[in-house]
């Protein structure tokens, strides 16, 4: 009987870049997983740092690249989407790379000026300020304002502006206007909720912008759901949104700049495969052609990738603990843990990651479903992008273990599942590890949280007070001490 590794390497052009095999084990950006899974137990959340670098990277070569070939007289400026994941390792890592910060929430603000303090940002670092905006959100915008912040406050409807003309004393506030955009024609609306209508754009700039000596439109913010996508609708939508630009630098001259978000794709299956540097080719000859039949200068380009900056460094590891044929064909591999609370976009959207077991690679193989803790009958994991069926390797449960990856999980899942609250059946946050590589190339972890306790939850619930320790978690934390930081030294590229 053919074994795991034979389907796979029938299936897909295996080992890629980011994913190999070593002695019937996974290796994930040539980190070896069963040594952070003997070291540090499952389930488990891992962030591989270097991965988010990398990304930035790619991306500033592929705009470079395309202006290059395109003789593009515009500026790129990377902007970090801030919502993916505001983890502060994910935002200290970023930041190496000399990126710029795009902030839809409030609560982003404390986290920019503790950036801030810690020398992380300057005040010339952009922060392009999105989302529909409450009171608190524009009165700290307009404090960073008045402070010498680089901020952009990106216009999201026709009465937001108010709150500047009465809140911010600087000289002078560039503003960014988000256009409303239609949605995919499989969408429940026809126009996004989200942004100025076209038709009110012009008449909001006429109004409230053109008349104060204070205020420069400076920006247009183009958004879809889809994100960067080579289809039909995103062209269209593209375009459209160009030639408003065109139409407003005619009459704006200080409009100059564009922010495309929305963002690249991430890899969800060993198959898919992204051209990127086609991608951003198109997208700066459309951009480029649209001005020129217009006769206006081709703006600078803003994006503010979220998930393609963090997504494809996260991997979530279980067990599986049991085996269970609950009638003549439909076998299920259960994991300690659970898709609903720690992979919450498969539950909730029907998202599928890269799953790959660990080890036992050269194990035969058998259709499986997964199936979580909860007792929640739609906490399962039944098929992957490549198929519409999921296949594992078959293990004795006496004498072998069998753990499992989910790999590309980290944009949004931490924030979507409620870390370090209290979330479906008690099911408890996973340990988290940080996975780096040290000047010399090896390969050193540090744990950023243990794995959620009883106590944490009884005190959000109610039942304790914040001096609480239960006598089972003193003695757990007396008997297990928990190296933070180790270095795995036979490791290195």
């Amino acid at each position: 009987m053919k074994s795991y590794i034979d389907l796979i390497q029938q299936t897909f052009e295996f080992p890629t870049m980011e994913f190999n095999v070593d002695n019937n084990e996974l290796l994930f950006n040539n980190v070896p997983l069963m040594d952070i899974i003997k070291e540090h137990g499952t389930p488990l959340k891992i962030n591989y740092l270097p991965k988010i670098g990398e990304h930035i990277e790619n991306a500033n070569m592929f705009f470079r690249n395309a202006f290059k070939r395109h003789n593009y007289k515009g500026s790129y400026t990377y902007c970090y989407c801030t919502k993916s994941s505001h983890f502060s390792f994910v935002l200290e890592e970023a930041l190496k790379h000399n990126i710029h910060l795009e902030t839809s929430s409030s609560f982003d603000i404390p986290i920019i000026r503790e950036l801030y303090r810690r020398g992380k940002v300057t005040k010339s670092t952009y922060i392009l300020a999105n989302g529909y905006k409450l009171p608190r959100y524009t009165q700290y915008l307009s404090e960073l304002i008045n402070e010498g912040f680089n901020v952009v406050p990106i216009l999201d409807n026709l009465k937001e502006i108010e709150s500047y003309e009465q809140q911010v004393t600087a000289d002078t506030v560039n503003f960014g206007m988000r256009i409303a955009t239609d949605e995919e024609p499989n969408f429940a609306f026809y126009t996004s909720r989200l942004g100025i209508r076209y038709n009110d754009v012009q008449q909001l700039y006429k109004e409230k912008i053109e008349p104060n000596p204070r205020f420069k439109l400076k920006m247009l913010h183009f958004f879809i759901n889809t994100g960067i996508k080579d289809s039909a609708y995103y062209w269209s939508e593209l375009t459209r949104f160009m030639f408003k630009y065109c139409e407003m630098q005619k009459i704006c001259p200080e409009l100059d700049s564009i922010d495309i978000g929305g963002g690249l794709p991430i890899q969800t299956s060993l198959q898919s495969g992204y051209d990127y540097q086609q991608m951003i080719d198109e997208i700066i000859e459309n951009i480029q052609w649209i001005c020129n039949k217009n006769n206006v200068p081709v703006p600078h380009i803003f994006t503010e990738f979220g998930s393609y900056t963090v997504g494809e460094s996260g991997a979530v590891i279980y067990e599986i603990i049991d085996k269970k044929l609950q009638n003549d064909k439909e076998l299920w591999y259960m994991i300690n843990g659970s898709f609903i609370t720690q992979l919450p976009d498969s539950w909730g959207m029907n998202q599928k990651y890269i799953m790959l077991p660990i080890n036992n690679w050269d194990n035969p193989y058998q259709k499986v479903n997964l199936g979580g803790l909860t007792c929640d009958s739609q906490d399962f994991y039944n098929s992957e992008m490549h198929s519409a069926d999921l296949y594992m390797p078959i293990f004795e449960e006496e004498n072998e273990k069998q753990y499992i990856g989910f790999f590309h999980t980290g944009a949004y899942q931490e924030s979507l599942g409620g870390y370090g609250g209290i979330q479906h059946c008690l099911i408890p946050a996973p340990k988290h590890v940080l996975v780096e590589r040290n000047e010399d190339g090896k390969l050193t972890t540090r744990v950023f949280a243990q794995e959620q306790n009883s106590d944490s939850m009884l005190r959000i619930l109610g039942f304790k007070d914040e001096s609480y320790t239960s006598p089972e978690v003193k003695n757990e934390h007396e008997s297990q001490p928990v190296e933070v930081e180790s270095e795995l030294a036979e490791t290195k590229i």
